[in-house]
């Protein structure tokens, strides 16, 4: 429960996964019958990982990595998502020792991306999820729709290998695989137990993990047939106490 709301039994697993071991995978019925969403939803906010822009900050020289940036306060208690002015990402090297200690100005989100209605739901539950996990009142959510392209260039989906976001939850949302291979997920304790490894492979599957206790990582992804095009789209959700 966050105060009066009753939580589902799919958000309550969520709960309990990750107030436990720290991580947790939401297969994509699960998460759809959480959101009441249907088939025509996710086909609608798919369309949005068409119109991304290359990411021309790659410390490693890539070119394989299209994205978009945003960000939103969010009050789980009343639902209230206040979409924030648009403003550099920046993420320290300590964090991130590829691409971190330099202000990263990436594209904002589209109209059409912000407006989605199952984008909307989406973040105000897993809000309440996270705020039974901790107790936290308000969010600061930083939302990366990512492309990852894969041809003679392997794609590489978390660059800086296996990682931490510096943030309080991180999430990863598949959105559509198309001709790749790879793209293995793992999530590992601070001690390097390892809790799960599972590659998201549907539409809507999605995997959290408390980023305070955790850490991630994932496996390039190649393409199956080399003359085709070929990308993983992921929408990334990292949710902060504000």
């Amino acid at each position: 429960m966050t105060g009066n709301i009753t939580l589902s039994p799919e958000a309550e697993a969520a709960i309990t996964a990750l107030s436990g071991p720290g991580g947790h995978l939401l297969p994509a019925a699960e998460l759809t019958r959480l959101l009441g969403a249907v088939k025509a939803d996710w086909t609608r906010l798919a369309r949005n990982w068409d119109d991304l822009a290359l990411d021309t900050h790659m410390a490693d020289g890539g070119t394989y990595r299209y994205r978009r940036y945003g960000q939103y306060d969010l009050d789980p208690g009343t639902g209230e998502l206040t979409l924030l002015p648009h403003e550099p990402y920046r993420q320290e090297s300590e964090v991130n020792p590829l691409n971190g200690g330099v202000d990263r100005l990436f594209e904002p989100l589209t109209a059409a991306f912000t407006g989605d209605p199952l984008l909307r739901t989406l973040l105000v539950a897993l809000g309440r999820v996270f705020s039974a996990v901790d107790g936290t009142r308000h969010w600061n959510i930083k939302l990366h729709p990512y492309r990852i392209t894969a041809g003679a260039e392997a794609g590489r989906p978390a660059p800086e290998g296996r990682h931490r976001d510096g943030v309080t939850f991180i999430t990863s949302l598949l959105i559509d695989r198309h001709n790749v291979t790879g793209g293995e997920s793992s999530v590992h304790s601070d001690d390097g137990t390892h809790l799960l490894t599972t590659t998201l492979s549907e539409p809507g599957d999605l995997l959290l993990g408390d980023d305070r206790r955790t850490l991630h990582s994932v496996t390039p992804v190649r393409p199956v047939d080399a003359t085709e095009p070929a990308h993983r789209d992921v929408l990334v959700m990292a949710y902060t106490t504000r």
